[in-house]
């Protein structure tokens, strides 16, 4: 098993990206670190779901439905993300696309192709389960704020998800991948970036659910969060997806905050003209002026 010396904020690491090997095959089975951490990200994305779905009107049952479905259809689009915009790696048939003849499986997911899986097939299993979309939206944006922050350290298992140079004699990283493929150097630690972000995102977000003022609203700032974030970091990466010159999940990330940003301007402004335009009634002013018209009309009577 391959083992990485590894110096991170001056503390001298040594960590093994295979957990076990399970006894199958020829060679045995490899276990990633990787697989493990992704597995207890989303493990503890669905508790989250499940404490906290009746507090956003969503039956657990019928979305735990929803995710047993969109779980295998969003590994699958962040696989085929992942292929479609990896320049350097080229898929010669679909066993090497599911990694069927080597001992690992597959590797090299995109995070945004399994958003992307999982917010259409998402969606689609919603309506079938007459779920409210944008509640299952909400929810959902939230918990995938901790699978992502716990996920990234997988990548730090792997040594991947690294940055340029950092100039400074401690804030960074260095291993013999960092060396092998940069040179002698502190890069930065881009999935410590994301995983902070993410982290400090999913306390942000959990207690703006708590003062939503309509269903989807969280979803939005999901949306302006992380893809702020992402595209800051995804500047200093190295091994960045390209689609020609231009790094496709910087571009993607400040797409999706910037009209994010403008719907959630859009919806707020109605929502406040709304309120102006409503015609108060004055109850007790009504009340009066009807009780001084009867006075007059029995006066009148009187007459």
């Amino acid at each position: 098993m391959s083992t990485y010396s590894v110096v991170i904020f001056g503390i001298h690491l040594r960590i093994r990206p295979v957990a076990f090997t399970l006894p199958i095959g020829k060679d045995g089975w490899d276990i990633y670190w990787y697989g493990i951490i992704i597995a207890t990200g989303f493990l503890l994305a669905i508790l989250y779901g499940a404490k906290n779905a009746g507090r956003l009107n969503i039956n657990f049952d019928k979305l735990l439905d929803v995710v047993l479905i969109t779980t295998p259809v969003a590994i699958l689009c962040a696989r085929t993300y992942y292929v479609i915009f990896d320049g350097e790696k080229s898929i010669s048939g679909i066993s090497e696309f599911f990694g069927f003849g080597t001992n690992s499986g597959f590797s090299g997911l995109a995070i945004y192709g399994g958003i992307i899986g999982a917010a259409v097939c998402g969606t689609l299993m919603c309506k079938f389960k007459k779920i409210n979309v944008l509640d299952a939206l909400d929810l959902a944006s939230i918990s995938f704020l901790i699978g992502q922050g716990i996920g990234r350290w997988g990548n730090f298992m792997n040594q991947e998800a690294y940055g340029s140079f950092t100039g400074s004699s401690f804030w960074g990283m260095q291993s013999e991948r960092t060396v092998l493929e940069m040179g002698e150097g502190l890069v930065h630690p881009c999935f410590l970036y994301e995983s902070v972000w993410c982290i400090a995102g999913f306390f942000v977000l959990h207690r703006l659910s708590k003062k939503r003022l309509f269903s989807g609203e969280v979803a939005l700032y999901y949306c302006i969060w992380y893809g702020f974030g992402r595209a800051i970091i995804e500047l200093l990466r190295t091994d960045s997806l390209m689609l020609g010159p231009i790094k496709i999940s910087c571009a993607l990330s400040l797409l999706i905050c910037l009209s994010s940003v403008i719907t959630l301007i859009v919806i707020k402004k109605k929502m406040a003209n709304s309120v102006e335009n409503y015609a108060y009634v004055e109850v007790f002013s009504s009340v009066e002026n009807n009780d001084n018209q009867i006075s007059m009309q029995k006066e009148d009577n009187n007459e």
